[in-house]
């Protein structure tokens, strides 16, 4: 159990560290959070200005790259382009993506143990992700993006939330993605004291941010051991009401490299059926959600040139799912079936990051798959109430197994550890 005196969520004002510059430029500092950028994606932000925040969030995983990223900060608080708030506060966030409005409240997260049933993990981490994290957050000793919450409000925090429509934003922006994001302060006391309230009689789900949470929590091991509690018993943290502002869910799929479509049907011959298409992956994605998503374990394979839709009728790749103790909840998922069925059972393959490749898009997926002589799985989305009850009864889901959108932007708000305790 953690050390904690709240029984339920807290989040509290800090002192932020903020972009002082105008909305204009604003969108051209901001960038995705680090795990869904490439090296091509990185070179474009950095092309649209140099001091996007990618520089800082993911620097060159090298001794060299690492301290790159700490005089970047540096240089951008001594310059002025990032500038400290005067007092500690919380904020409103929120992203508008056209007619999708995902709204929360930013704040400093009190860390707690999953076995607390507070904050809520549903997928399992990777240790080379936690390690470049946590050597990033210990060199600038900051949080330089948020993890995601979300979690069933309807109670005072989400009237707070509400209630900033009728104010001015302190920045505004639109990235290159067409998301507007727009920022307010929550300063009143009041405001403050009804949210934490609130939140003590609730929990959350992460979203988004596993692999930062666990390093947030191995820096709070490593803190506490030489210097007590301090500031790194929170992190930075968008706390979503689902209910309110609910983000959506999409699959991220999976690149198997060496292994051809017809081998991999081959291999599930007798274990699931097997209806080729002449729709493109995409469309044989998208009908497969439409018709089959409360059905059995089915998923849409590919190399390219030639499609098929498996599904799993009798059952027989999700009995190969099952594991001692598992709760039905995890057993039955979509991408359970496959990690556990297919990729460990029917194709006898090593389950892990060498074998298998994650594309958050389908024409990314079957890119992958045609570059590295392979097969792509395309997948359908896991539904917010099987991912919650996923992390209810304490189980995890395989490593990224879902892609909540949209995502907080990276460098609109930081959390600097010396700044919070003067």
């Amino acid at each position: 159990m953690s050390a904690s005196s709240h029984t339920g969520l807290s989040l509290a004002p800090f002192r932020a560290l903020r972009p002082a510059v105008d909305d204009e430029r604003l969108g051209r500092l901001l960038c995705p959070p680090y795990d869904v950028i490439d090296p091509a994606m990185r070179d474009r932000l950095l092309a649209g200005d140099p001091d996007n925040a990618v520089a800082v969030i993911l620097p060159e995983q090298t001794d060299a790259g690492y301290a790159q990223a700490v005089d970047q900060l540096e240089s951008w608080v001594r310059d002025g382009v990032y500038a400290r708030d005067d007092a500690a506060a919380m904020f409103v966030y929120e992203m508008a993506d056209g007619a999708q409005v995902t709204r929360g409240l930013l704040g400093a997260v009190e860390l707690r143990a999953a076995e607390d049933g507070v904050i809520l993990p549903h997928e399992n981490t990777m240790a080379g992700p936690v390690a470049d994290r946590l050597r990033v957050m210990t060199e600038t000793d900051a949080d330089l993006e948020p993890i995601y919450l979300v979690y069933d409000g309807g109670g005072a925090a989400s009237q707070v939330v509400r209630g900033v429509s009728n104010r001015a934003p302190i920045a505004t922006a639109r990235t290159p993605d067409g998301i507007v994001h727009r920022l307010w302060t929550l300063h009143d006391r009041a405001e403050v004291d009804a949210i934490a309230a609130d939140l003590e009689t609730r929990r959350a789900l992460i979203a988004d941010g596993h692999h930062r949470y666990a390093t947030y929590r191995e820096r709070q091991r490593i803190r506490r051991e030489s210097a007590g509690a301090g500031p790194w018993d929170r992190g930075l943290a968008l706390l979503v009401d689902s209910s309110d502002y609910g983000p959506q869910v999409h699959p991220i799929h999976r690149v198997i490299a060496g292994l051809s479509l017809v081998d991999a049907l081959d291999r599930l011959d007798g274990l699931a059926t097997v209806e080729p298409t002449s729709s493109n992956p995409e469309q044989a994605l998208t009908q497969l959600g439409d018709e089959r998503a409360a059905g059995p374990f089915a998923a849409v394979l590919t190399d390219g040139a030639r499609t098929a839709v498996i599904v799993d009728k009798d059952g027989a790749l999700a009995a190969k799912a099952i594991r001692p103790d598992d709760p039905p909840e995890l057993a039955s998922l979509d991408v359970s079936v496959l990690h556990r069925g297919v990729v460990e059972g029917a194709w006898q393959l090593t389950d892990d990051v060498h074998t298998v490749d994650y594309a958050h898009d389908v024409a990314t997926a079957v890119q992958r798959a045609v570059q590295r002589d392979g097969v792509a799985v395309l997948l359908r989305a896991t539904p917010v109430s099987a991912v919650a009850a996923v992390a209810a009864v304490g189980a995890r889901m395989p490593r990224k197994s879902t892609l909540f959108t949209p995502k907080p932007a990276s460098g609109l708000v930081m959390r600097r550890l010396g700044d919070q305790t003067d």
